[in-house]
């Protein structure tokens, strides 16, 4: 019983994701093992002393040292006796989710799954751990957005017609590696997170125009050499969020007697934040042919009109891993020296990778 009783106290030791109850078990085990063997050492050092007080002889106290020793036997073994039927019942639940194991309840484990926002994974998480850990993560997200430029005076005017570039779905992606954790005590449903990321913008020109740059002038002008096949302005930043995560439905669970938020939910969320980047990048894009050649690619760095700095707000919705958001530049991306009406960058976002380390 003394085998047993240690190695299924090891095991819990070792495993912290073992079924409760065994540990349970082991805990009440080892407590009725440390308490009798007190009250036997007890007794036993009272026989030493008569002993070394010359009161008893040493047959004697041989003999009152097997009877103590086989009295704390018996009482151990009846009172581990009759703690057996938690441990049936413990080993009974072991089996029964070592066969039928959810989905949600297993161990260490790498996930990855496809929704409506693209890949999602959690690496090496575990449902059942503390609670408390689930409150601070580390993630790593990529966004896909539909960027477009308004006017100062129309800050949110995605779709005007009156901009030197096309209004298209899909033109900019961003990613980045940010921190998440709470604000407050354990049940606040307030969290915050900081990172390092990119971000890529693409703008096309209307049909038929591409990006120019003469002197310390950048504008949009008819393309005249030959018959455009493509173009695109792309500019690149390194840029660092900062958002306030706000959990609208939180749900909470208990553990060690303290209650959590329970991060692990799937939530409904508001996202609030900003952000600023630098530029590390802007190229012109063009591809084109003409008399001498099915195929020309010209990629020329843009040297005026665009600003190194840029700072910015955000604003989205999250239910689990399903996120979408708008985000907007509070400062120009293009500076005065680029001849545009519009020169405000505005995007619409989803967030298609997730994954959580």
């Amino acid at each position: 019983m003394a085998v047993v009783m240690a190695f299924t106290y090891g095991i819990a030791q070792e495993r912290p994701d073992i079924n409760p109850q065994i540990k349970i078990y082991s805990k009440k085990i080892d407590s009725i093992v440390v308490s009798e063997k007190f009250k036997m050492n007890t007794e036993l050092d009272r026989i030493d002393k008569d002993f070394k007080e010359k009161k008893i002889t040493s047959e004697e106290k041989q003999k009152q040292r097997s009877e103590i020793a086989s009295k704390y036997q018996q009482t151990i073994n009846e009172k581990v006796d009759a703690q057996q039927s938690e441990l049936q019942d413990a080993t009974k639940e072991m089996v029964k989710n070592a066969v039928f194991m959810d989905r949600d309840s297993t161990g260490n484990r790498n996930e990855m799954w496809f929704g409506f926002n693209g890949l999602n994974m959690k690496l090496g998480q575990k449902r059942n751990k503390d609670p408390k850990q689930a409150l601070q993560t580390v993630e790593f997200s990529a966004s896909m957005m539909g960027t477009g430029l308004t006017s100062k005076n129309q800050p949110f005017n995605f779709y005007d017609k009156n901009s030197d570039t096309r209004n298209t779905i899909i033109n900019s992606s961003q990613m980045a590696l940010r921190y998440e954790g709470q604000l407050g005590g354990f049940k606040s449903p307030v969290f915050y997170r900081v990172g390092l990321g990119m971000r890529l913008d693409q703008y096309v020109p209307k049909y038929g125009k591409i990006f120019k740059q003469e002197g310390h002038n950048l504008f949009v002008d008819d393309f005249d050499r030959g018959s455009l096949k493509r173009t695109q302005f792309n500019n690149t930043y390194v840029y660092i969020p900062v958002d306030l995560r706000f959990v609208l439905n939180p749900k909470y669970i208990e553990h060690g007697g303290v209650q959590y938020l329970d991060n692990r939910k799937r939530q409904l969320s508001l996202v609030m934040g900003v952000y600023g980047g630098v530029k590390v990048g802007s190229t012109n894009y063009i591809k084109y042919s003409n008399e001498n050649s099915g195929r020309i690619v010209e990629r020329e760095k843009i040297m005026q009109g665009v600003n190194d700095f840029i700072v910015g707000g955000k604003f989205g919705i999250s239910y689990g891993s399903f996120k979408v958001f708008v985000q907007k530049d509070f400062t120009p991306v293009f500076s005065d020296s680029a001849l545009l009406k519009n020169k405000y960058g505005v995007q619409i976002g989803i967030e298609f990778v997730n994954i959580i380390f």
